[in-house]
């Protein structure tokens, strides 16, 4: 054990980090005793690289059941809040100086620079998109902002549709691996954490950047802070023709889209509160997106969000309630403003959900409870049981929502932490029950467990299950060449995980290996029918089970830890993640997402100081898909690896910055999804400024 620097412990208290319990994740509360946050890497971030070389405290977490000084900010994987040394999943931080330096102008592009993630684009700067992680689909991971959950129980498809401009981000959380303990419904693989950002001081900042295919996006933002009360209010624009045209010469990669978001604080030492609302409009041509016969398909989505929490500081029991209401109108167009050729499809759905976590030290460890009540309510032209009474689409002559579904989840969870020494074991377990289908309680537990090896060494090892919900439209989209099937069984997976951490001087690296059990996982496919207008027939069924093996390595260095003389170099990350699923396509059947996964991915990221302010950002990404897809012909085509280089140069200086940007500058041509072709070589220059308003 290390001998503390200080002769008298006190607690510290960041505000920054702890007035909404940020880290990860805000709605189960967590507590920063002391540590500060220094994450510059890239691929795999975590809070590990944090030096404890100077002033060491000691790492025991209790002692005679009080909670004691802390070596490391929280940013963990548990129920109850955990110091970075002792956590035991894999968690990959993406901060504000990671955010800054990528060569990006979206959240979905960023999540493509973590090797564990795989991003599929239908467009550009993030137009529509898939994410997953670990081999997974769209639908298999919980997307979070501020530690609340802002999926959409319609489709996975759009539930990458933040509404939150990118310049707002303080930092992205990704926790890799099943966390049903942790968030129970949904976060088969994972789960996603965007932390927007908290300043103390009244400042504004206004940003705006042009380029490539008539591309413009512009934002400002501004930050009122009174003694103990914080308001923040934000908005942005993009626009752009987009890099394709249909057979008709039109343009079908366009995209216009509107983001507003505020925020506001109130804090005092027995009490803190966030209260946050945004909204995301978008208009975008989606090109070829669901059906490689149709070139001119056109979606129009707009989204909202509301949430209020708190979090006690003081008392034996520390209490985090937190209530939120998400609403998402989506229209899709087969053919653009035609509804004459094919009827518009209109979805709305609207998440009511409350949840109350809370945690307690005693002499075995810490122990944390929760449980949420979270209700999901969408009407359709299409989607879910017949309405009693239709309801009138908003903005249309005469169309109405003539189905629907209403489902109700719930979920308890209980967790215990046990600390001895430089080892930790957390056990937890979820219960969950959803109305639909009349759905039994199911219970899925989780163990995990971590060994410090001196200062710069952990072992760690984990078990952790999960389950998922079937989306409505998996469900109910029997249109369009598609059949679904209402009785689908929930997807469940198990997870195995062991590995192996390094971090000292500015070096930190990690290797891990997990196997992943899928059971009734939840597939479209197709096994040659064909529908009434001779076109394929995507069927939707549990297809079955999946075994994966994977491994995830990742290296970072901080040259100006380990090599402060030498200014050029400032960091290196280098990141890998392979997967191999015991699973192939079996003859006649052709799989759209469960095996067309990611086999194969490097980033890798290198930040340079060239003169001065003068700095370089380069980013490499390479990645070998499994799987294949059929072009209009009905040919069958295996996708292709590929390697896309990026770049940032910027001229950084205290209150404003000047930067140049490019996306493919090889000019690669490469499909991620079907037959959506991606942008060629993107070129974008931009300009930020900040004004201190004290």
């Amino acid at each position: 054990m290390n001998k503390t620097v200080f002769n008298k412990r006190c607690r510290i208290r960041f505000k920054h980090f702890t007035n909404k319990g940020y880290a990860l994740f805000s709605c189960l509360g967590r507590e920063v005793i002391v540590g500060t946050l220094s994450v510059a890497t890239l691929t795999c971030a975590k809070a590990e690289s944090i030096s404890n070389d100077v002033q060491k405290a000691d790492t025991s977490l209790y002692q005679g059941g009080k909670a004691m000084l802390l070596n490391g900010v929280s940013i963990t994987a548990s129920r109850a809040p955990l110091t970075q040394s002792q956590q035991s999943r894999m968690v990959t931080v993406l901060s504000r100086e990671d955010v800054q330096a990528a060569p990006v102008h979206s959240v979905n592009d960023l999540l493509k620079l973590v090797s564990g993630v795989d991003v599929r684009q239908r467009g550009p700067l993030g137009a529509q998109t898939d994410v997953s992680i670990r081999g997974g689909n769209y639908e298999q991971i919980t997307l979070l902002l501020n530690g609340i959950n802002i999926g959409d129980p319609q489709t996975g498809h759009n539930a990458a549709d933040f509404p939150v401009d990118i310049s707002e981000i303080e930092r992205i959380e990704v926790l890799e691996g099943p966390a049903g303990s942790v968030y129970g419904t949904s976060s088969l693989l994972g789960a996603i954490n965007i932390v927007t950002k908290a300043s103390t001081r009244s400042s504004a900042s206004v940003h705006a950047a042009s380029g490539s295919f008539g591309t413009v996006t512009s934002g400002g933002r501004i930050n009122v802070a009174r003694g103990k009360w914080n308001n923040q209010w934000s908005a942005s624009f993009t626009r752009t023709d987009g890099y394709n045209r249909n057979k008709e010469g039109k343009l079908n990669t366009d995209l216009r889209t509107q983001k507003a978001f505020y925020q506001g604080f109130y804090n005092d030492d027995d009490l803190s509160m966030s209260w946050h609302a945004g909204l995301s409009n978008k208009d975008f041509g989606s090109s070829t997106n669901y059906s490689a016969k149709y070139d001119d398909q056109f979606e129009h989505t707009f989204k909202t969000f509301m949430a209020l929490q708190a979090e006690t500081r003081k008392g034996t029991i520390k209490w985090h309630p937190a209530i939120y209401w998400n609403h998402n109108y989506d229209r899709f167009e087969l053919f653009r403003d035609r509804a004459d050729r094919y009827p518009f499809n209109y979805h709305r759905t609207d998440v009511y959900g409350v949840n109350v976590n809370a945690y307690f030290d005693w002499t075995l460890g810490r122990t944390a409870f929760g449980a949420e009540l979270r209700n999901e309510d969408l009407v359709s032209t299409n989607l879910g049981n017949p309405l009693s009474k239709p309801k009138h689409v908003k903005g249309t002559d005469n169309v109405m929502y003539k189905n629907g579904l209403n489902r109700t989840n719930v979920q308890f969870v209980a967790e215990h932490n046990l600390l001895i020494g430089r080892f930790t074991m957390s056990a937890g377990v979820v219960a969950v029950k959803n109305s639909w289908a009349e759905m039994n309680m199911k219970v899925y537990p989780s163990v995990n467990a971590s060994y410090r090896l001196g200062d710069a060494w952990k072992v760690y090892a984990s078990y952790n299950t999960s389950l998922r919900m079937p989306s409505v439209t998996e469900l109910f989209y029997s249109v369009g060449g598609h059949k679904a099937d209402p009785n689908l069984k929930p997807e469940e997976l198990a997870a195995v995980e062991m590995g192996v951490k390094y971090s000292k001087n500015g070096l930190s690296g990690s290797v891990s290996g997990f196997h992943n059990h899928h059971t009734n996982l939840i597939d479209w496919i197709d096994d040659g029918e064909k529908d009434a207008a001779g076109a394929v027939l995507w069927k939707s069924v549990n297809f079955g089970t999946i075994n994966a093996l994977g491994v995830e390595m990742a290296l970072n260095a901080d040259f100006r830890q380990l090599l402060p003389t030498l200014k050029l170099l400032k960091t290196f990350n280098l990141g890998y993640c392979f997967i191999q699923q015991h699973q192939i396509e079996a003859a006649g059947i052709h799989s759209l997402y469960a095996l067309e996964y990611l086999k194969n991915k490097v980033t890798g990221n290198l930040q340079l100081n060239l003169w001065k302010q003068l700095d370089l950002g380069i980013n490499y990404r390479f990645q070998h898909r499994m799987g294949s897809y059929k072009d209009p012909a009905g040919v069958l085509h295996r996708y292709r690896s590929y390697g896309l280089l990026d770049a940032r140069l910027a001229w950084n200086m205290p209150k404003y910055s000047l930067y140049l940007e490019g996306n493919n500058l090889l000019n690669r041509s490469y499909v991620d999804v079907g037959n959506v072709k991606q942008p060629g070589c993107w070129v974008m220059a931009g300009a930020k400024m900040d004004i201190n308003l004290e």
